[in-house]
């Protein structure tokens, strides 16, 4: 990452999403980032995971606000689609989840990353679709794994966390409202939402490829 790239996820003041409460980005998805989250995401530049986890904890922090409560957090990834993670061969937003656990804890913060969240069935490939087709393309559609899943000796379950939903992109938030559903639906409410990037609104931008979520 060129000097001029990192400075600009450290620096840009993160800001809320619309219309998606306690919903924060680091930074808009134009320019420098969205070549960065493409090539961390499609091209394996998984060394850019720790930048982008920067940001992504920088996000968190602004959505919890200026006085966050004294909680553990458990930053919750947006769940890829299977057939995705293995055509390119990682998961990108656990891994960039797990990177922006590790900058909280950096700081002192009690914060842990976990994939609670899986497909409970298939979903048509998002691109191309409106905000509403995203919305109904979605609905449903996630569910929350099995809590014993995660009760290992000396790794705490979710109980005790403070749920926050993270995610590399978000365009319409149709991706961050199922999730809040499917965790609240399960006694998990997030507390909020942080993504490295959102979509600006389409007249100020192109219309995003097939690679955007």
């Amino acid at each position: 990452m060129c000097p001029e790239c990192r400075h600009l996820l450290a620096t840009t003041p993160p800001a809320p999403v619309e219309a998606l409460p306690r919903a924060h980005a680091a930074a808009p998805y134009d320019g420098p980032v969205r070549r960065l989250l493409l090539a961390h995401k499609e091209r394996g530049a998984l060394g850019l995971a720790g930048p982008l986890g920067d940001a992504l904890a920088r996000a968190v922090r602004s959505a919890l606000g200026p006085a966050p409560e004294p909680f553990p957090l458990l930053l919750v990834p947006v769940p890829s689609a299977r057939a995705a993670v293995r055509a390119r061969g990682h998961d990108p937003t656990l891994r960039l989840a797990r990177a922006a656990a590790g900058a909280l804890r950096r700081e002192g913060l009690d914060a842990r990353a976990l994939p609670l969240l899986r497909h409970a069935r298939p979903v048509a490939d998002q691109a191309g679709l409106s905000a509403a087709e995203r919305h109904r393309n979605l609905r449903g559609a996630l569910t929350v794994r099995p809590p014993g899943r995660f009760h290992r000796p000396g790794r705490p379950g979710p109980a005790g966390y403070r749920p926050v939903l993270v995610d590399d992109l978000v365009t319409t938030g149709a991706s961050l409202v199922e999730a809040t559903r499917a965790l609240s639906a399960a006694g998990l409410p997030p507390a909020a939402a942080a993504t490295v990037a959102a979509a600006v609104p389409h007249h100020h931008r192109r219309r995003p490829d097939t690679r955007d979520q």
